[in-house]
Order: structure tokens, then C-alpha cells, then sequence
């Protein structure tokens, strides 16, 4: 049986300060709680139902698992994880991501799964991007969060001092498909509503588009996740051996 006080901890990590105060975020359903245990992620609490047939140090009933969740429909366990700690490379390598001012949490979750898709280990984001470990967004991975490296930074300073080439894409931008594209590069992603802020855009040296392929009236804009999956899927093409 839970008690209140187990209630209110949980309940309270659905909120940033106190996910910060606590240094924990909490997982929930077979699959993303399983990927993170088998990620090496040590829960420190977990709560299930009999069906849950993982370990777990507290076995609660459907109901009691319906306080405790943040979903419509709960799914057999619900466990906290610590926070990991920020790692932040001395400088960016490879390919990776950056995302200046991410703030819709399913946006976010759906840009990490696709970094665990492609393959691209390390998403750099704004201070006023959404937080990865907020359970939406936890959720919304399904289980990438435990297998991709989610830094918040000073994208400004860590873009200005790189040396890969910087891609975004922007009104202005040249043609996706028949722009030379590097195995390696930073490519940029912006806010929903705004795209990417003046200072990072004065960093961008590889301007992308992607383009329509409809004449006249047409969609004004592409949903922030779909652009980094069409970018990302173009970029791992052209790699491929």
C-alpha cells in the first residue's frame, strides 16, 4: 500500500523545480522504464502491479497506480530515476544536434527518439528549451532518453567555438537534396513558433531548405520534430556506404 507522502513525491516531480530540487524524473510503462534499467539506470523507487514481472520495491493495485501516474491510461510500473548528470563535451563531434528554444515537451521527446533512430548520440539544447526529464517528454522517447546524451548549454558559445559546419534550416536556405552535406556538422533546430534566435542564426554557415512540392496555396511551415526527421534521414542517406 502507498502512502500519501510516497503520493505527493511523485506527483511533485511532475513540476521542473521540484525534478531539480530532487535530482530525479519519473518513468513510466514496461518499455521506457525497461530500456532505462537495461541502460544502466538505477531507479530509486519503482511501483508496479502483478503484472509487472520486473524488479520492483513496491506493489501497488491499479488504482493506487492511477494516483501515482501522470498518464490517462497507466501501464503496470512507474518508476523514479536519478537525473543523470550534464556531461558536456570540451567540443562538439561527429553529428549531432542542437536545439535553440524546443518548448512544445512532445516535440522534444519525439526529436530525441529520432537522434536514437539516426544514430546521433548527443542533442545540445538552449537553457529555455523544454526539459528532457519532464515526464511528457520522458514518455514521448519511448525509452530513447536512456541512449542519448541530452546536454543543456550555452549553444551560442559552444556553436562559436566549434569547428564542424553549422546547419539549419531556413527560408533562405539551399535546397536539401542537392546541397553537399558533411558526415560530420551541428545541425540546428529551432523554436516552434520563431525558429532558431538572431545569435545562433548569425552562426549558421550551411543554410538548408526544405522544399515543398506543391505549387500555390501549401502548409506554411513544417512541424519542428518532422523537419529534424527529414533533415536527419537525408543526412544518414548520404553516409551510408
Amino acid at each position: 500500500m502507498i502512502s500519501k507522502s510516497q503520493i505527493r513525491y511523485v506527483k511533485q516531480l511532475e513540476m521542473k523545480k521540484y525534478r531539480q530540487r530532487e535530482g530525479a524524473f519519473v518513468a513510466e510503462g514496461p518499455k521506457v522504464v525497461g530500456d532505462l534499467t537495461r541502460s544502466g539506470f538505477q531507479p530509486l523507487a519503482i511501483f508496479a502491479t502483478e503484472e509487472w514481472d520486473g524488479p520492483c520495491d513496491n506493489r501497488v493495485s491499479g488504482d493506487e497506480l492511477r494516483k501515482l501516474s501522470f498518464l490517462q491510461h497507466p501501464q503496470q510500473v512507474l518508476a523514479v530515476f536519478p537525473i543523470p548528470e550534464a556531461d558536456v563535451p570540451a567540443e562538439a563531434s561527429g553529428l549531432c544536434l542542437a536545439l535553440d528554444g524546443v518548448q512544445d515537451p512532445g516535440n522534444l521527446g519525439t526529436i530525441i527518439r529520432l537522434a536514437d533512430w539516426f544514430g546521433i548520440d548527443h542533442i545540445f539544447c538552449s537553457p529555455d528549451t523544454a526539459d528532457a526529464w519532464n515526464p511528457k517528454v520522458v514518455q514521448a522517447t519511448m525509452g530513447s532518453i536512456a541512449r542519448v546524451g541530452i546536454v543543456y548549454t550555452n549553444l551560442e558559445q559552444l556553436i562559436g567555438n566549434c569547428r564542424l559546419p553549422v546547419y539549419s534550416t531556413l527560408l533562405d536556405g539551399e535546397d536539401l537534396y542537392r546541397q553537399e552535406l558533411s558526415e560530420e556538422g551541428i545541425i540546428v533546430m529551432g523554436n516552434e513558433g520563431n525558429g532558431i534566435s538572431a545569435p545562433i542564426r548569425k552562426l549558421v554557415n550551411r543554410k538548408l531548405l526544405i522544399p515543398t512540392f506543391r505549387t500555390g496555396d501549401t502548409a506554411e511551415s513544417l512541424n519542428v520534430a518532422i523537419a529534424t526527421a527529414i533533415v536527419c534521414a537525408e543526412f544518414r542517406r548520404r553516409s551510408r556506404p
